[in-house]
Parts: C-alpha cells; structure tokens; sequence
C-alpha cells in the first residue's frame, strides 16, 4: 500500500510552494519540500524511529518531518548547512530582536580588526569589511547559544547582498551602493524576517539533530538510533560546489571553506585538478555510504535518493543507476524510481550542469 500512494503523486510538483521558513538563507540546489512530504507520508515513518537525511543541506527534509511530527537526524559536512538546519529546527529563542538591536548598537564601540580573508579587498570595500568584522565580533560574545546562531544565520544570508560578488550563482565583481549603514540595516532586517518568519509557525513537536561531519566518516553510534526512512539528494560529480557558494560566508563566520572543499564530495574542483578524481571514486563514496545506511535503517525501511546524471570531461553518467547498483550489494532492493522534471530557474556554478532538466527519485528497500 506504501509504495502504491507513491504513484498518486506528480513527481513535478508544479505548484509545490517553497515559501516562508525555508527561504530565510540562500542555498543552491536545494530540493522542494514536496519532495520529502511525498515520501514521508507515502511511506511512513516506524514508530520509535527517525528520518535520516545524510546530506541535509538547507533542512529541507529536517523541516518537512518537523511539520508532520516525525524526528529526523541530518548530517552535514558544510557548517553554513549545519547553522541553516539548525535554525530552522529550533524554536525561536526569546529577545531575538533586542539581541539584534544591541549587537547593532555595541558594533559604534572600540576597532575592529577584519580577519586575514583571502582577497577579502576585491568582493568587499574597506568600510563593509569593517562593518561586518564589527558584527561578527559582538556576535560572538552573545551568551546564548540559539540567539548566537540566529544572528549568525541572519548577518551569513546577507553576505553576498553587501560583497560586490553579483549574485549568489555569478561570480563577478560589480559596484553596489553599500555602506556600513547599510550592511546594519540588512542585518536587522534578516533578523526581522527570521522572527517574522519563524514566529508564523507552530513550535515543532518533533525533534531534529543535526551532526556537523562527513558523511564518510560517520558510524551508526554517532547517528544513535533506529532509522526507517532516509530521503536525501546527495552531491554528485562535478555539479554543484557547495563550499564555493558558501566560501565568503564560512570566512567570514570563522570557518576553513578550504577544509570543506577537501572533504566535499562531488566538488568540481576535485574533478579538474592534475590527478583529479574520477567516477569510480564517487562509486566507493556511495557504497560506503550505503553499507552505513544498510546498518541504521531497520529490515523493510526505505532509503530515498533525489539525483540527476553527471557530465565529467564531456562523458554524461547515470548517478541513479550507479547507486541502485550499489544498492543492491549493501543490501537494498530498488522497488521504484520515478523522472521528474527538474524546476525552471534553478541556479548552477556548472553551466554544463545548468541544462539538466531532469532527477531520479529512486525508491531503495533494506531486506
């Protein structure tokens, strides 16, 4: 009956509406809550046990269970995706907004010193730089941990807006009328919609932990518990580079976006070094993945994966059907997949990677 409600759907979603909490921080190729309401709701979630989402991204699956009160667990290597599902995840904390104000009020006081960024001088002017050192330090010294990271999300989803980087997905330097006043009124501002946003919605019931790691080194003591169902769109080779779209805000934050580019699975600049990465690592990546997820989900429990094919040195490989092979010798049967057609508009460093119109979503079960 569970796998039958799945072809009730249309895997397209032309009118999903990914409006309020989850647009509260840029994220690029984040898949459409529709996504995994479909498959929660279709496939259902054991009692005693939690939806896993490995790559959790933005928190989209993380906040998709929230609202139908299931628990679930993300990981994630990047720390603006671990601050961004974590935000979104936990209840609004008290006095958010006089925090914002104080720390807006307190950045007039003393110098500041912009931290040693990597050509920090070309994406900001002099004056912004400052005035973002200025926030980051009065940030830092806020005592509470949930007010610290709300502030942290609001200033880290204004970075590119006051940087001269044109936009989220375009990395080219342009002039923007942006002042030191300006770079505060944008992030109160954030912080206003935060609250605004967050305030709209009902205290979450369930509970959602996220793990800040690599996925391959994770063991099933650090996940903790039984796991029934994982919906997750992985990174794969040479699409999009999540540590480049978030490198400014990392620094900015405190964080190595070089340490993260390492780690990065799928990152193309892995693929395009002198002894670059090939598909067959990406296929170990996966199967060690998978051998995890075999061990977490509990006997008849769902893994779900969101994946489009790849193009690496002008050779286009099918991601779906890779994993559904490794699948198969970690212990899944693959028992549907559906083609959907990939959004309008949906933004890409990779231009190649741009004029991918379609994803599988590919319907794995543990024996």
């Amino acid at each position: 009956m569970a796998l039958e409600r799945l072809h009730l759907h249309n895997w397209d979603f032309p009118d999903s509406d990914d409006s309020g909490l989850h647009t509260i921080h840029p994220y690029p190729a984040k898949f459409i809550s529709s996504i995994p309401r479909a498959l929660i709701t279709s496939l259902g979630v054991a009692p005693g046990t939690a939806v896993l989402d490995p790559f959790c991204g933005a928190g989209t699956t993380l906040v998709v269970a929230q609202e139908l009160g299931v628990p679930s667990i993300g990981i994630d290597l990047n720390p603006i995706a671990c601050l961004i599902s974590r935000v979104k995840t936990t209840p609004l904390p008290a006095g958010l907004t006089a925090a914002a104000l104080r720390v807006v009020q307190a950045t007039h006081a003393g110098t500041v010193t912009v931290p040693a960024i990597p050509n920090v001088g070309h994406w900001f002017n002099e004056e912004v730089s400052a005035a973002i050192a200025a926030l980051v330090a009065q940030i830092d010294r806020v005592p509470d941990a949930s007010v610290r990271d709300h502030l942290r999300l609001a200033l880290s989803s204004i970075i590119v807006r006051v940087s001269r980087q044109e936009s989220d997905t375009r990395y080219a330097a342009i002039e923007k009328p942006v002042s030191p006043r300006s770079v505060r009124e944008q992030f109160l501002a954030a912080c206003a919609r935060i609250v605004e946003t967050k305030a709209a919605r009902s205290t979450p019931a369930a509970s959602a932990v996220v793990l800040e790691s690599d996925i391959l080194a994770v063991t099933p003591e650090l996940i903790g518990r039984g796991v029934s169902l994982v919906v997750t769109s992985p990174p794969y080779p040479n699409a999009y580079e999540y540590w480049l779209y978030h490198k400014y805000r990392m620094w900015w934050l405190g964080y190595d976006p070089i340490a993260v580019k390492q780690q990065e699975i799928g990152a193309r600049a892995h693929y395009f070094r002198k002894r670059h990465a090939t598909f067959e690592e990406f296929r170990l990546q996966m199967a060690s993945i998978l051998r995890l997820l075999s061990k977490v989900l509990v006997s008849g429990g769902y893994a779900c994966f969101v994946v489009g094919r790849s193009r690496i040195h002008g050779v286009d490989y099918d991601n779906a059907a890779m994993i559904a092979g490794e699948a198969g010798r970690a212990g899944f049967t693959e028992v549907d997949r559906f083609s959907r057609v990939i959004r309008a508009g949906r933004k890409s460093f990779n231009l190649s990677h741009a004029r991918i119109k379609t994803e599988a979503v590919l319907v794995l079960r543990r024996s």
